[in-house]
Formats: C-alpha cells, structure tokens, sequence
C-alpha cells in the first residue's frame, strides 16, 4: 500500500497568533508568490509573440525559385515537359493573364509541384509549416489591412499553434450615434448642476445620516444580545460598519461600532475558554444543540479574532501616521480613533481574563504604557493595574510582568517611570504562607451520628461514611493544589519583578527609573532570599552615600533596608547605625513647601526604624528622634503636624522615661547639641519639648489636642486622653486623612454669618445714640435752625 501525502495541519494557536514576525512573513510569502506569476505570465507572453513571428517569417517560396533550383536536371527532362507543355497560342488572352496573376501570387500552391521526390520525405516539418502558413489570415490588395489580436495558443504534438482574431471595426454611423447621445447627456448635465447646499442644509443631512447609522448600530446590538446564538452572523454585520466610508459621518460611526461591539463581547463571552475541535471531534456525531452550540462558540471566536485585528490596525495605522487610500478619515481624527481603540482593549483586558486572546491583548497594551501621549500610557497604566487588582489566581498578572521585562530590558531602561509602578499593584504578599492541608481545605458540614443513626438505616449509614471519607479527600486535594499552584505562580512572578530591579540598580543607577525600583523593594523586600540580603543592603548603603540620589530616593533606601531587617533579616547581626544617622541627619531637609509630601514616607521609616525594632534601639537615640521630630512640628503643615505628633505619642508610650524631655531640670551631665548630626552623642535628655506650648495655640484644633495630650504624658485614660478616633488610627492613615490636597479644612470651618436685619439694627442705634448727642450739644448751646434741621435731616437719612 502507498502511504498518503498528508499535509500537516497547523494548529489552532498557530493559524490564530497576531505576531508581527508572523504577519511580516505572510506578506514576503504573497508578494514573492505575485512576482513569480507574473514573471510566469512574461514567458508564456514572450513564447507566443515568438511562434507569431515565426509562423510569419516561414512563408512558402514563388515557382520561379523552384525552377531556379532544378536548373542542373538532365536535358531531357526538359525537353519532355515542353512537349507535355501546353501551347501559349492556343489560350485565350484572359486566361492567359488570370495565370500569370495566381502564378504571382501562389496563393493556392503550397509546395514544390515540379519535384520529383517522394511525398512522404520531410512530410512532418512540411506539414507544419503548411498548417502555420494556413493559419495566417489572407489579404486582398483591394481591401484594407485588418488588425490582429492575439489569443492564447494551442499546444499539441506537433508544438504551440498560435491563435488570432480580427479586431472588429466599429460603424461609423454606430459611432456617430454614440457621439451624439454623448454630447446630449454632456449638454443636459450642465444645463442642470447638482444643488449647492448651505451650511445648515449640510448639518441636517450630517444629523439624519447619523441617526439612521445609530438605529442601525443599536438594532445589530439588541438583536445579537437578545438571542445571540441564532443572531451571531449579524456580529460580521455589524464589524462591517467599522469600514464607514461616508466621510461626513465616518469618525463619529466608527468609535460608536467599536464601544458597542467591545460591550456585546462583554456581555456574551462565555465564561470559559474557547479550545478548538480536534478532528476526531468534528468527525463524531452530535446533537443539534450541541452542534448548534459548537457553531455559536466558533462564530464568536472568529469575529472577536477579527475584532482585536480591526483594533490593532487603527493603532498601528495611527503610530505610523498612515492614512488609506481613501483618505476618509484626515490624521487629526485618527488619533480620536485610535484612543477608543485603546480603550476597548483596557476594557477587555480587565473584564475578560479568561477569554480567548487574551495574552494577545497583553502584547498589544504592555508597550502603549511607553506611549509619548501621556492620555494612552495613563489609560493603559490603569487598565493593568486593574488586571493586578482583580487577578487573584495569578496567571495573567505573570503574562504581564513577563511582557514588561522585557519590555524594559529591549528598550535599554528607558522607559517611562509609571510601567515599573504598576508593580506596585501586585497581590502577592501571601506568598510565603504555608499552611496544612487541613487549614487551607475549604470547611464543609458533614451529618452527625446522631443524625445519621435518626435518619439513616445501617447500610445507608454504611455508605454515607464511605462517601463521606471520599469527599473529604477531594476536598483536601483540591485545596492544596490551588494553593502550590497560586504559590507557584507568585514565586515565579516575584522572582521576574526582582530580575528586573536588579539589573536596573546593577546597570541603571542613574535612570529616573531608580525611584520606582527602590519602592517596589521598600514593598516586596520581606519576600527576597536571605541570601541576597548582604548584597543587597552594601549596594543601598552605596546609593546613599553617593549624593546622587534626590530626597525622595535616599527614603526609598532607608525604607527598603529596614523592611530588609524586619522580615528574615532579623536573624542577621547587622548593626545599620548608618541609616538611622543618615534619615536624623535630613529630617529638617522637609518643610512645608514641596517637600512636604514627602512626610509619608518619613512616618513609616519612623516606624519600621524605631517602633517596630524598639529592642534594638537606645533610649539616647529614640529621645534625638523625639526632640528634633517636635521642632519638625512647627515647620510643615497641619496634617503633617498631626503625622508628626502622632509618631512621637507612639514613642512616648514605647520607650520608658521619655517623660524626661516634659522636666526643665537637666538630667545628667553635658548641654544639647541640636546641630550634631549623631543622634547618640546630641545629649537630648538635657533639654525639653517646649514646641509643645507653641502647637497647643496652634490654629488647626487636632493639632492643639494631641500637644495638649502630649505635654500631660501622652495619658491612655482620664481627662488628658485622647478620642478613640484619634487613638486608634496609625500616624500614616492620620496623615492622609487631614491633608488638605483637595483645598478643604478638615475639620471643617464652622460659618457663622450673621443675619443682615440685625446687622443693619445694629447700624441704626449706633448712629441713632451718635446723632441724639449731637443734637444735645448743639441744643446746650445757642444754634441756628438750620443747623438743627440739618441734623435731623442726616438723622432721617440715615434711617432710610
């Protein structure tokens, strides 16, 4: 038996992938397919002009050269055929001419007569040249010569028979006709121009255009969302309309057409995968319905393909600043277009993880949060880190953090700051949780004994143990699977968010990317290996002392190291004396200006650093700290403050005897040195807090009720206490609470306006007790009336 060629089948993925390297190589493939057809069709072409030529060339040769050649032929030969010859003289003269006419033209001969050779000699190459010859059309000197179109040519045994044909001569008077129509109807179009309309003529036909385009859209979209497996065909109707070519509406049809389509997918993918049919599938029988299902799910996967496409082509058109041939829509208008492409596809990111395409969709939106237009990068920053949010297994949050490596690592770091923040977004703190598979297995309510001796016989009984026993297993085995899967998940995608801050501190120290890296490692740094810690700490040490660094950046290190320290790090004997002196050093770098929000940050690098490691910390240190926070206080503003003190009230109820700085009297030897810059050797216990006083007149109110708490003692109960509010709620979360970002007062600003009748009652009995004294002084003296009358007239005046 033979085996059969069968060509492999590509798969599914393969035939549906949208890579560019893809796309390119389909282009290559047809375009080189079209040059060799054509140079295909030249050859056939060149072939049969030259078979014309040459069935041209070959015509057959007059009588007179035959004769010429049989010259050399025995005398009596001759002698016999002028004997067997027919006299001249006894023909008449019109014969005679008509012979010599066909003699000259020898239009009826077609070889030799005179020859002597045998027929069948050469018959083959006679043959042909008598069959070319007979083809070739013959003229009469009387009639005009006729043009030849050339037709394609036959071939069989004896080679290529070329083909012609007379090109037809059209009528004169058929001619003329026309000519005359045509004139006519030239002469009625300019005897009747089209209608100029006016501007408000134009806008209403724009306005009916549209409408009817709306009701359309919106009747394609009810019809498919109403029954959408017998209505799916109208899906390709409906992307139809995303090719508008009515300039006056094409824009405004377009976006429309790509927003409904993107909420008709939303509304009727499935929520599962769409996988192909193998073909042992599609050779089984199945149900209608199943069939009819089958048919729903490849027509839905096929136009959201070609969906994505239309999406990805408006971008790619608009990046390149290409416009189509038509021309419809101008360049302005492209990026309208190309932003609620951009749009669609953060929307289908977000809302169909589990779709089909939807790594595609990643690819395509990773490099738009590079963009230049600031509105495309901060949508699409968005859409991940809503993807981030709401990803709770972990599997496309890993697509994407893969895509974003290497996106950083191909454009050499320079990258806009924002695609490294995303990842700041990750839900993965859970990470090292390992906990039993009786812990992690989901609780389910199994019958009791006494239930089941009540209600059950013994073999049902029997059987409900068994049963029992076995969904226990299942229970416990699919809990521990999700959670090593989800575990793995998280690790492996951990593990590419540190490649990428690694070689970015290794390679990039000077990127404006540094600040993004050193706050994805203040935040992730309780999650790296020990092994790396030493490493890792030297190099933050490095960035500090280097100066290089801004404000910001040098706290991002100072978190990043002791977020280091809290978690594993606690195991290592590292003294990191270096931070804690650089962070009291520029603690008065912060004012109320533009450092101000920086704040933040210093408030949970005040707590990682000293209420989190208090066993670690010395009394002289956290009394510095305290001292030179207080005088901070007085220079930033309201929420700061509030941050401030609610960091020192913290240290005053952690450390003992931080009571010392409330006593004038000095306790122990040497004078404060608030200029040293070592916290250690400053002597902050021979000094007090009387910033204190000065907050307690503070013109925010919280601010005046936690100095007054704190110049009692910081008490936890009686009179100088503060509210539960205030109490329970970390210095952070204060801190963002009163900012006054938004330009309103928290609390807010009791009005008190007061009523305008009184205001004026007021006015009229003060100006009623000024003008009676008047009057009493001038009735004490010797006055003219008209002064008196003047004074009451001023009197009723002012009344009015």
């Amino acid at each position: 038996m033979k085996r059969k060629n069968t060509k492999r089948v590509p798969s599914f993925r393969k035939l549906l992938r949208t890579s560019k390297i893809k796309l390119d190589n389909k282009l290559k493939n047809k375009q080189y397919k079209q040059q060799s057809a054509v140079k295909k069709y030249r050859k056939e072409q060149k072939k049969l002009r030259q078979a014309v030529r040459d069935a041209v060339r070959k015509k057959p040769f007059p009588l007179e050269d035959n004769k010429k050649k049989h010259v050399g032929k025995s005398e009596k030969h001759e002698e016999e055929e002028e004997d067997e010859a027919l006299p001249l003289d006894m023909m008449d003269e019109d014969d005679l001419q008509l012979m010599e006419d066909l003699a000259r033209k020898a239009s009826f001969l077609t070889r030799d007569i005179s020859s002597t050779e045998p027929v069948h000699i050469k018959k083959r190459k006679r043959d042909s040249v008598i069959e070319k010859y007979e083809k070739i059309p013959r003229r009469v000197n009387a009639e005009p010569e006729k043009e030849l179109i050339h037709l394609l040519p036959i071939k069989d045994k004896s080679g290529i028979i070329p083909q012609t044909m007379e090109k037809p001569v059209p009528d004169v008077a058929d001619d003329e006709e026309e000519d005359t129509e045509e004139m006519e109807v030239t002469e009625d179009f300019n005897e009747e121009p089209p209608p100029v309309l006016t501007p408000e003529e134009m806008a209403a036909q724009r306005k009916i255009k549209l409408q009817e385009r709306k009701m359309h859209i919106a009747a394609l979209a009810s019809a498919i969302l109403s029954d959408p497996e017998n209505n799916i065909k109208k899906l390709k109707e409906l992307r139809a309309m995303l090719m508008e070519q009515d300039p006056n509406v094409a824009v405004i049809v377009r976006k429309l057409v790509m927003v409904s389509l993107m909420e008709v997918f939303k509304d009727i993918a499935p929520s599962y995968k769409i996988r192909p049919l193998t073909e042992a599938e599609k050779a089984t029988k199945v149900k209608k319905e199943t069939q009819k299902l089958r048919e729903f799910e490849e027509g839905l996967v096929s136009q959201y393909k070609f969906y994505l496409e239309n999406l990805e082509q408006t971008i790619k058109d608009w990046k390149q600043r290409k416009l189509k041939k038509s021309n419809i829509i101008s360049l302005k208008a492209y990026k309208g277009l190309a932003e609620i492409a951009v749009k669609c596809l953060c929307e289908l990111l977000v809302a169909l993880l589990h779709f089909n395409f939807h790594n595609n969709i990643i690819v395509l939106i990773v490099p738009l949060m590079n963009d230049t237009s600031k509105t495309i990068s901060d949508l699409c920053c968005e859409a991940v880190k809503k993807l981030f949010k709401q990803d709770k297994l972990g599997f496309a949050s890993l697509g994407v953090v893969k895509v974003v490596s290497g996106l950083v690592k191909g454009r050499n770091y320079n990258v806009r700051p924002e695609v490294l923040e995303v990842f700041l977004h990750l839900r993965i703190k859970e990470v090292e949780l390992k906990k039993d598979a009786e812990d992690i297995a989901p609780k389910k309510k199994f019958m009791t004994f006494k239930e089941k001796r009540k209600h059950l016989s013994r073999m049902q009984r029997k059987w409900k143990k068994a049963e029992e026993k076995l969904e226990r297993e299942l229970l416990e085995a699919e809990a521990s699977e999700s959670k090593e899967k989800k575990l793995k998940l998280h690790t492996e995608t951990l593990n590419i968010v540190f490649l990428t801050y690694f070689r970015i501190l290794k390679r990039a120290q000077k990127s404006p990317l540094l600040p993004a890296v050193l706050e994805g490692l203040a935040k992730f740094a309780h999650l790296i290996n020990v092994e790396f810690f030493d490493d890792l700490l030297i190099v933050l040490h490095s960035l500090i002392a280097s100066d290089d660094l801004s404000y910001r950046e040098s706290l991002h290190c100072i978190l990043s190291a002791f977020q280091i320290l809290s978690g594993q790090g606690d195991v290592l004997n590292i003294d990191p004396m270096k931070f804690y002196t650089h962070l009291y050093k520029t603690l008065f770098s912060l004012h109320a200006g533009g450092t101000n929000d920086d704040i933040g940050i210093v408030l949970q690098c005040l707590d990682v650093m000293l209420a989190k490691r208090r066993k670690q910390v010395s009394q002289q240190r956290a009394l510095a700290f305290m001292k030179r926070l207080s005088t901070l206080a007085l220079h930033v503003l309201p929420h700061s403050s509030i941050g401030i003190l609610a960091t020192n009230r913290i240290l005053m109820q952690t450390f003992p005897k931080m009571d010392l700085l409330l006593d004038n009297e000095s306790q122990g030897s040497g004078v404060y040195l608030p200029e040293l810059d070592e916290p250690e050797h400053c002597n902050a216990q021979n000094t007090a807090l009387w910033e204190l006083h000065l907050l307690q007149r503070h013109y925010h109110p919280t601010v005046q009720k936690f100095a007054a708490h704190l110049a009692v003692g910081a008490p936890a109960e009686g009179s100088g206490a503060l509210s539960l509010d205030l109490s329970k709620r970390p210095a952070t979360e204060l801190f963002e609470a009163y900012n006054m970002k938004g330009m309103t007062f928290n609390p807010p600003v009791p009005s008190v306006t007061p009523r305008r009748k009184d205001t004026f009652s007021h006015m009229d009995s003060f100006l009623n007790q000024e003008l009676n004294e008047q009057l009493q002084q001038h009735a004490s003296k010797t006055v003219s009336h008209k002064t008196l009358d003047f004074a009451k007239h001023l009197k009723e005046s002012s009344l009015s």
